[in-house]
């Protein structure tokens, strides 16, 4: 019987969530180009908001199939948090450039994102697991939540920003101490 490679679904979900980032910052920040022109600026929020639901979808069940059908590999380990920062960091500063979310909310947001991620990578370079915590998916799906809001314009987005920046934060202070449990020092 040959060795036949199983196609990792999970693995591509994250990836179709790297390629759909971009592609939601371009309708964000791109508004005046010349090829939307004669198309209402809301429109173009409103597909880059459905554009992120989409990605975000695949957050979800790029999770969901690794672990239930143990598919989970180094590679996912690294991409499903990289992709995950692209998605949010693409809606926080499509966000800022639109003027529609505090930019210190922002920057507190991203400074931990990019933190905890490479704390990550550099557990899971040296063996060290430090899986998302139960605390660190709640986070991950408010801000999902409060990006979709802000896109969309209704009430509640901003605070709903404050809320993901105080779980963000609380989220990164976990890891660091799961981090420092675990690593030899």
């Amino acid at each position: 019987m040959q060795n036949a490679k199983i196609v990792n679904i999970p693995n591509i979900l994250a990836f179709i969530r790297l390629l759909l980032a971009p592609i939601m910052f371009f309708l964000l920040v791109n508004q005046d180009a010349e090829i939307f022109k004669g198309i209402h600026p809301s429109w173009l929020n409103y597909f880059a908001g459905f554009i992120f639901v989409l990605a975000s979808a695949t957050d979800f069940f790029d999770g969901y199939i690794a672990r239930t059908f143990n598919q989970i590999t180094v590679m996912g380990q690294i991409l499903d948090p990289l992709a995950d920062k692209m998605l949010t960091l693409s809606g926080f500063i499509g966000l800022i450039i639109q003027d529609l979310a505090s930019p210190w909310a922002i920057y507190l947001i991203l400074t931990r994102e990019l933190f905890i991620t490479g704390l990550r990578v550099s557990a899971i370079s040296e063996g060290i697991d430090i899986s998302a915590s139960i605390m660190g998916k709640i986070k991950t799906v408010i801000q999902m939540i409060a990006i979709g809001f802000l896109l969309m314009h209704w009430s509640g987005g901003e605070i709903l920003l404050w809320i993901s920046v105080a779980l963000t934060l609380y989220s990164g202070y976990e890891y660091v101490r799961d981090f420092f449990k675990k690593v030899e020092l």
